[in-house]
């Protein structure tokens, strides 16, 4: 007699997925877990809107390939998401069934076609960055009459200098910045990867003026808010866009940018490889885990690539297009 479908719930593995794999053996951040819970959860509530039956009732057979490509889809059309944010739900979906695949042998080809998901494609934009113009436009927007304009400038001047990531900010702690000889700022990045970025001397000498004005100790956040309570991802983002809109006034080259707090770091990037420096080296400041992190620096900057230009191109070359000779090597050229 063949039987019906091995009936497995998910709940137990999911809470084991947590508190034993991510937690424990991976030690995983509290950024990554949040991540990953944030995935599931919507996972988990769009297969009840699907089937009608509560989380904690789902089995495996609930969740095969067709299901979450579904919400994979459902997260493009119904959500707005993006290419890029729908492969990172499905590197935490990826995670939890490799996970599952160790402890439920009879779901194995279930798991695997899910497994085999690919990620999706999508087009890679040239990075934004702003100009040498454009970075003092910008730090001479927030209103230095109010606290809260001399906070965001501190702020935002400490992101273009370092390149730190938003979550690296926001994580800040008063403790963290050393002045004097050897000025630095300490945070902590992806992978819980620590590093230290140096300071120049405005740059220093702004957060000198802060610190004496935020007065607080040195686990208290650099930047808060007017309650003491740590700057938010959305509250530094809602900042940065807003001063941007002030400094478009002032200078016109920013009104077809959309300005978000990640253009600061990639301002950072940009300054330094226009300045000289390595991709090696400018991939150790920045945190990545890659020197090929660093690559779509050097895609965008287009002076980079005049300067190419002019050492490969021999002053002697005739001005002209290439001509195919035949009609079928003219039609492969036109493909």
């Amino acid at each position: 007699m063949v039987g019906g479908p091995v009936m497995t719930l998910i709940a137990p593995t999911l809470q084991a997925f947590f508190t034993d794999r991510l937690a424990t053996q991976r030690q995983a951040s509290p950024r990554t877990i949040a991540a990953y819970r944030d995935t599931l959860r919507l996972l988990l509530g769009f297969v009840h809107r699907e089937t009608g039956r509560t989380p904690s009732g789902l089995d495996w057979n609930d969740l095969d390939a067709t299901m979450i490509s579904a919400f994979l889809n459902h997260l493009e059309s119904g959500r707005r998401n993006s290419i890029r944010t729908r492969n990172v739900r499905l590197t935490a979906i990826r995670s939890l069934f490799s996970y599952a695949a160790l402890r439920h042998p009879e779901h194995a080809l279930l798991i695997q076609c899910v497994l085999d998901i690919p990620p999706k494609r999508f087009d890679k934009r040239v990075v934004t960055f702003l100009t040498a113009p454009e970075v003092d436009a910008l730090l001479a927007a927030p209103d230095q009459a109010r606290w809260e304009g001399r906070r965001d400038r501190a702020l935002m001047l400490l992101a273009i200098q370092t390149g730190l990531r938003v979550s690296e900010l926001t994580g800040l702690n008063c403790g963290d910045v050393t002045l004097g000889t050897g000025a630095n700022v300490r945070c902590e990045g992806k992978g819980r990867k620590q590093r230290a970025v140096p300071l120049t001397g405005p740059a220093e000498a702004l957060l000198h003026v802060w610190l004496s004005e935020r007065a607080g100790c040195s686990s208290d956040p650099l930047f808060p808010t007017r309650t003491g309570r740590r700057l938010s991802r959305d509250a530094i983002a809602l900042r940065v866009s807003t001063h941007a809109a002030t400094a478009a006034q002032r200078c016109p080259s920013l009104l077809g940018k959309r300005i978000h707090p990640h253009v600061l770091r990639h301002s950072c990037a940009m300054a330094l490889l226009q300045a000289g420096v390595d991709t090696s080296v400018i991939a150790l400041w920045l945190g990545h885990a890659s020197v090929r992190s660093t690559d779509a620096y050097v895609h965008a900057d287009i002076s980079i690539k005049e300067k190419a230009l002019a050492l490969t191109t021999p002053a002697t070359a005739r001005p002209g297009r290439y001509r195919p000779p035949d009609k079928v090597l003219a039609f492969l050229e036109s493909l």
